[in-house]
């Protein structure tokens, strides 16, 4: 069964950094797949945070954590990585990677219903 599993999240202070993982259960639920996280903020919608092509030689961030994280993936560990530095209040919330797929990169990355597959999440919570 195909399925998607987040680690790493954590309490953390302000500046501390944090790695997210998101391990696929099967090569054939990852290698061929762009992927992505998002979080979901207390009162707020699901929103994207960045995402990778299935080479992992194109990536996309939004413009609130552009310069502080950096996705990556190991396509022969089936595992997406999410490093993410200077962690702000503002970056609580729980995280979610995601799967999808489509011929141009970045007209489906940012959508959340252009992707298939989620895994369950992981809580990042950030204090002042």
């Amino acid at each position: 069964q195909a399925q998607l599993v987040e680690s790493g999240g954590g309490l953390v202070q302000a500046g501390a950094s944090l790695r997210l993982s998101c391990e696929a259960s099967t090569t054939r639920t990852f290698n061929p797949y762009v992927l992505g996280w998002f979080r979901r903020a207390p009162g707020k919608e699901r929103a994207f945070v960045a995402a990778i092509n299935s080479r992992g030689d194109n990536t996309e961030y939004s413009d609130s954590v552009r310069g502080r994280f950096t996705i990556s993936r190991d396509n022969a560990k089936n595992t997406m990585y999410l490093q993410m530095n200077n962690l702000k209040p503002e970056d609580t919330a729980i995280y979610y990677c995601g799967r999808a797929s489509g011929a141009e990169f970045r007209r489906i990355v940012f959508t959340p219903d252009n992707y298939d597959l989620w895994g369950q999440g992981t809580q990042v919570t950030v204090s002042s």
